[in-house]
C-alpha cells in the first residue's frame, strides 16, 4: 500500500465517525427544489459528454434549482449552460485560504433538498468528503464502481453500485444517468450542449470573413492535436486529406486549437501558410459559435470533439484507443472511424470516403 491510499485509509476511518449519513432504501424522493452536483473531479470531455445528468433533473423537477461544482479544468464545458443554475469554482491549490474555505463553506451548508456526486469514470475522494460535508438529508453517491469499492461510500444515504460492465458499449451520456435513474430521474435527451449568444456568433463569423475573402461552396474545421498522443491521427495524413478535398471541391477551411496545440499547429502553418485559418485560444462558446457556422468538422478524440457534438454541424471523429460507443458524440450527422486501438490505422481513404457521403449528400441540399 502507498503513502497516499494509506493515508485516505486513515482519514476515511476518522471521517466515518463524523460523517456517516443514516441509510435509506426509500427511493420517493418527493419534489426537490434544490441540487448540488458534485463534479470537480472530472476532464473537460467528461463533463461536457454527460450533459444528460443535468437535463435529466431539469426535465424532471422544471422548477428545480442546481448548483454545481466543477474545477478548473472542466468549468468551461458548462460555461454559460442554461441547465445549471450556479456554478461554483472549486480549486484545491486555495482549499488552505481562509476566504476561499468560507465561500466553499457558504455554498456547501444552504441545506439543498438533494446531494449528487456521480462517477461515470472514477471515485472521487475528494468529491465523497465534499458531498459529507454538504447539508442535505438526501445524499446520493457510488457504492462502488465496476466492482471496486468506494471506501467513502458512508457519506450517502443512497449508494448505488455503478458498473460498465453490465453494458460496456453504453454511451456516457447514458451510463451517468444510473445513479439517479432509481430516483426516477431520467432523460431520452443525451445530447450535449454548450450555449453561446450573439456576441460568440459576431466573433466567429468576423473570423471567417477577415480570412476568407473569396466565395467558396463548402466550409471544413479541423482539429488536429489532442492531449493524449495516442489519439493523435498523423499530422501526415490530415495534410494528404486536406489535399485530396482540396482538387475535388471548392472548400474553404480552419484549424482549432490551442497553446497545447503550439506544435501541430506550426506544422500546418508551415504547409498551408496564408490558405486557412487559425482559430486558436478562443472561449469554448466561440469555438462552438464558429464550429456551427460550418458545413463539416473533422477531429481526433479529444475535448474539442465533444464541443463539435453539441453542434449541429455533420462532423467526422477519428479513434484509436478510446471504445466510440461510450464516448463519440450523439445525434444526427455525428460519425466515427475506428480501425483498432491504433488510430493511424484509419487511413487517409477512409475519411476520405466518408466526407465524400457526407459531401455529396449535403450538397444535394444546397
Amino acid at each position: 500500500m502507498s503513502l497516499r491510499d494509506h493515508l485516505r485509509k486513515v482519514t476515511a476511518y476518522f471521517l466515518k465517525k463524523i460523517l456517516t449519513a443514516p441509510q435509506s432504501v426509500e427511493k420517493n424522493i418527493g419534489t426537490p427544489k434544490t441540487f448540488l452536483v458534485i463534479r470537480q473531479n472530472n476532464q473537460f470531455g467528461d463533463m461536457l459528454a454527460s450533459i444528460s445528468l443535468f437535463r435529466a433533473i431539469k426535465e424532471t423537477f422544471p422548477n428545480s434549482k442546481i448548483t454545481l461544482i466543477v474545477s478548473p479544468q472542466n468549468y468551461f464545458a458548462v460555461e454559460k449552460n442554461i441547465l445549471i443554475d450556479e456554478i461554483f469554482l472549486f480549486d484545491n491549490k486555495k482549499i488552505w485560504k481562509l476566504t476561499y474555505a468560507f465561500k466553499l463553506k457558504k455554498v456547501l451548508i444552504r441545506d439543498y433538498d438533494v446531494v449528487i456526486n456521480p462517477a461515470p469514470v472514477a471515485v472521487s475522494f475528494t468529491s465523497c468528503i465534499l458531498a459529507g460535508l454538504a447539508k442535505s438529508k438526501i445524499k446520493i453517491g457510488p457504492a462502488e464502481l465496476n466492482g471496486n469499492k468506494n471506501n467513502l461510500a458512508f457519506v450517502f444515504n443512497h449508494q448505488i453500485k455503478l458498473d460498465w460492465r453490465m453494458c460496456p458499449d453504453a454511451h456516457v451520456s447514458d451510463f451517468i444517468l444510473d445513479i439517479v435513474r432509481p430516483f426516477g430521474i431520467s432523460t431520452k435527451n443525451y445530447q450535449s450542449t454548450i450555449n453561446f449568444d450573439d456576441a460568440d456568433k459576431k466573433v466567429a463569423r468576423e473570423f471567417l470573413k477577415s480570412i476568407f475573402v473569396k466565395d467558396y461552396i463548402y466550409t471544413i474545421g479541423f482539429h488536429v492535436g489532442a492531449g493524449k498522443i495516442q489519439n493523435r491521427w498523423p499530422l501526415e495524413f490530415f495534410v494528404e486529406l486536406i489535399k485530396q478535398i482540396g482538387n475535388r471541391h471548392h472548400i474553404k477551411f480552419y484549424f482549432t486549437g490551442s497553446s497545447s496545440d503550439k506544435e501541430e499547429i506550426s506544422f500546418m502553418k508551415k504547409i498551408f501558410d496564408h490558405s486557412c485559418g487559425y482559430f486558436i485560444d478562443r472561449s469554448i462558446p466561440q469555438l462552438a459559435a464558429l464550429i456551427s457556422e460550418s458545413d463539416l468538422f473533422i477531429t481526433n478524440d479529444t475535448g474539442v470533439m465533444h464541443v463539435a457534438g453539441t453542434t449541429t454541424t455533420p462532423q467526422i471523429s477519428l479513434f484509436g484507443p478510446t471504445n466510440p460507443f461510450n464516448w463519440a458524440p450523439v445525434g444526427k450527422s455525428k460519425y466515427f472511424i475506428r480501425k483498432s486501438g491504433m488510430i493511424s490505422d484509419i487511413s487517409v481513404e477512409d475519411v476520405f470516403n466518408l466526407f465524400e457521403t457526407i459531401v455529396e449528400r449535403d450538397l444535394a441540399k444546397k
